[in-house]
């Protein structure tokens, strides 16, 4: 018979409490939200489909809003 280990309490194999410390990355929420947003832009803009022109996809014109947003 095993006896049992004693861990550090910040060792991640140490057991916890349910709910204690229990975070999460910024960008676990970020990129979610940024996905679910182009989506939705995406959708929006589908009613005004055209003929493509010399100006770009909407995509490409969301894309270059976020980066100088963003940048």
């Amino acid at each position: 018979m095993s006896a049992p280990t004693h861990l550090a309490p910040g060792h991640p194999s140490a057991p916890r409490a349910a709910g204690a410390d229990a975070r999460l990355p910024w960008w676990a929420l970020a990129l979610p939200a940024l996905a679910f947003g182009l989506l939705l832009i995406l959708l929006a803009g589908s009613g005004q489909a055209h003929a493509a022109s010399g100006e770009g996809s909407a995509l490409v014109q969301v894309t270059e809003r976020l980066l100088t947003a963003v940048g």
